[in-house]
Parts: structure tokens; sequence; C-alpha cells
């Protein structure tokens, strides 16, 4: 039996080591720092409440991801149920410099079925196979979702590049 000490022990060397990659995913998946820190926080607090016994670091990893991912599903039906109101302008703090980095505004601008495999695949390195089962598809429609988001990425990539050279 574990104890406390061990437990949290436990629990601040899987968050120093994994915290960084569950904050992109879920920012990647809500497009809001705030959204993003809050199941962030709300991802290791399942981990310690549930504390799964681990077959290896990837199967670890997997299951933070699938967790991350699966949270920010439900803030997001959660969101579009009961939509609020907006800030005013003044009031409302910028999340992000727009424009620093065209790619992934561009991936930022994708919906989020098409940002959450285009993150798993370039930006975490899984294959689609992996991604597959962390996302609940098959792999078919993981590739298709990457083939659509490619053409798209594509397509605004190239819109900014023309407009860029005018």
């Amino acid at each position: 039996m574990q104890t406390a000490s061990d437990v949290g022990v436990y629990i601040s060397s899987v968050v120093e080591k994994y915290s960084d990659m569950v904050y992109r995913t879920a920012y990647h998946a809500l497009c809001e720092r705030d959204s993003a820190e809050d199941i962030t926080q709300e991802v290791f607090l399942k981990l310690m409440q549930t504390l799964p016994d681990f077959e290896s670091d990837e199967h670890e990893k997997a299951w933070l991801l699938r967790v991350t991912l699966n949270m920010c599903k439900t803030y997001n039906r959660k969101i579009y149920s009961h939509p609020s109101e907006e800030l005013s302008e003044n009031l409302a703090a910028p999340q992000k410099q727009i424009g620093e980095n065209p790619v992934l505004d561009a991936v930022m601008g994708l919906p989020e079925k098409f940002r959450t495999v285009v993150y798993l695949y370039y930006f975490e390195g899984y294959k689609v196979a992996e991604i597959s089962e962390m996302v609940g598809k098959n792999q078919n429609t993981v590739m298709s979702l990457l083939m659509r988001a490619r053409k798209r990425l594509k397509s605004v990539l190239e819109e900014d590049f023309d407009d860029e050279n005018k």
C-alpha cells in the first residue's frame, strides 16, 4: 500500500514530466489559455483520485492524453449548450499574439476534430493507430481527418502567403 508521501512524490513527478504536454493538448483543443489551465489541473486531479496502474510510461502518457481530450470534449459540450455573454473588448485580455506563427495560427483556426488529430500526429508524434485509440475513432477516419486538415491548412497558408506577396 502506498503512503500519502509516495503518492505525493509520484503525482509531483508526473506533473513535472507531463504538465506541458497536457496543457498544450488542452490549448490546441480549446484555443483558450484559461480553460486549458483549468483542464490541466483537472486531469492531474483525476490522476490523483484514480491512481491507475500503468504498464509503461507510454501507457501513462496515452492515459493522460485521452483524459485531457475527453475533458476538453465535455467542456466544449457544456460551453455550447450553455453559452455565456462575451466580455466587452475593453475588459477582455488578449489570449495570444495573432500572426506570430502563421502555421500555428492556421492549425488553431481548424475545427476541433481536425486540430486534435493534427496536434497528436505532428506535435506529439503519435502514429495513426495510437491516435485512433485515443480519440475513439477508426484508423481510416483519423487518416481522413489528417488528409482533410492538411488540405485546409494548405489552402489557408497558400492564401496567407499570396496575400503577403502582393
